[in-house]
């Protein structure tokens, strides 16, 4: 396929044609949800809510990733000759690096000091999420090798198209890395922790699996956690009310403004949410005295809880480990999710039996020389990754020998 970008759309002899569009209104729902990985109705990857028609649609309609923003809509459109949709890429022309959770401030001050104009780049994410998940994506029935390697040539060609520095692919699939690698794109590395549901029948079977004094401490934890006459709700789908999302909202914003300054998601993108995805939705509330005080939202995908945001207006010991990681693993084994994702950093998670493992980003850097320079950062930085996460597995709370401690994916490292 012909992936060249000049002039909004091109076609290649096969009547492929690749488009850079100018936010979701440009797709169909139905035809979005025909993508591997969009839907709960459609065979291929698992389903990934933050890929879905609906939270992407509710970013843009929020005034949340807009222009304004500095997230400015270009997903890529590959049809097929009778118009269907064969692929797409969640795409941002972006002015800043804010929101994304994969750092590259260090690279842009280097290229600027330098005499470069490191932005605007493209960014291939969704949004404020740092969570896995397709980039590329592909319709189900569709050769995903080919679409996959004409959505990443696409990107390449946008990119010169803006005069972008460069197309960073966030959090995506190995595969989708695979394919962004071999179009020129640079692998990098990092690092999460996961609870992995090894078919655990209550909370207490994975207890049982922690050594003696990791147990003990975790069964404490979480009593001390309620101990001030606090009770915990979980509310999804009709429970999801103005009303809670007003409590809601005013726990993230009290917590995001001490914590960031400003924080990215605005009132009404969770009213949006609330109405286009509220199965999808699980949000753990924690309340004293008759009133909300704190809570953490998840999204709920096919095989995995994807734990997002937390605040709360009143501190009390251990309360966040309670609402943002005991509970989802409680969640998670009752409804016999494998994995629980507990969003960016923090390696307290350990402790609560949340594992490291890889993630995985793609960065095309257009300048030779800032290129040269971030390669060879790349290496370094892969082998540190890769030691910590093996430093970390050996010091994890299970029993020697009674857990596997499974990767999501084999990066390179060299």
């Amino acid at each position: 396929m012909d992936t060249s970008a000049g002039g909004g759309t091109d076609n290649d002899a096969n009547g492929a044609t690749l488009k850079a569009v100018a936010g979701m209104a440009a797709f169909g729902k139905a035809e979005w949800d025909t993508l591997s990985g969009a839907s709960r109705t459609e065979s291929g990857t698992a389903y990934n809510p933050f890929i879905s028609y609906a939270f992407l649609s509710a970013l843009e309609d929020s005034g949340t990733a807009v222009r304004a923003t500095g997230w400015q809509p270009q997903h890529l459109r590959l049809e097929a000759a009778d118009g269907s949709l064969l692929g797409a890429a969640p795409c941002y022309l972006k002015s800043h690096s804010q929101g994304e959770y994969v750092f590259d401030h260090g690279w842009a001050d280097a290229f600027e000091r330098a005499g470069g104009r490191y932005y605007p780049k493209l960014q291939v994410a969704v949004p404020f999420t740092p969570a896995t998940g397709p980039r590329l994506l592909v319709r189900h029935d569709a050769d995903a090798d080919a679409i996959r390697a004409a959505l990443a040539g696409g990107l390449i060609a946008l990119a010169e198209r803006h005069g972008a520095s460069s197309a960073h692919a966030t959090f995506a699939t190995a595969e989708d890395v695979d394919a962004l690698e071999a179009a020129g794109f640079l692998r990098r590395i990092d690092q999460q922790f996961h609870f992995f549901n090894e078919g655990y029948g209550s909370y207490e079977d994975f207890l049982d699996t922690l050594a003696s004094r990791k147990r003990k401490n975790l069964r404490k934890e979480r009593a001390a956690a309620i101990a001030n006459g606090i009770s915990i709700d979980r509310l999804t789908g009709a429970d999801l009310t103005e009303a809670v999302w007003d409590d809601f909202y005013r726990f993230y914003i009290d917590t995001g403004s001490r914590k960031w300054g400003r924080p990215y998601l605005n009132r009404t993108f969770f009213s949006l949410i609330g109405e286009r995805m509220a199965d999808d939705v699980l949000l753990v509330m924690a309340k004293r005295g008759g009133r909300y005080v704190a809570g953490a939202i998840n999204f709920i995908g096919s095989d995995r809880l994807f734990g997002r945001n937390w605040g709360c207006v009143e501190d009390h010991p251990f309360l966040h480990f309670e609402v943002c990681y005991h509970q989802a693993i409680d969640f998670a084994i009752e409804r016999g999710l494998k994995v629980v994702e507990a969003g960016a950093q923090g390696e307290h998670k350990l402790a609560r039996g949340y594992m490291p493992v890889t993630t995985q980003s793609a960065h095309y850097i257009a300048h030779p020389g800032l290129r040269r320079a971030v390669a060879e950062y790349l290496v370094r930085e892969r082998q540190e990754v890769a030691q910590i996460g093996e430093y970390l597995e050996e010091r994890g709370p299970f029993r020697k020998g009674d857990i596997v401690i499974r990767a999501e994916s084999s990066p390179k490292t060299d």
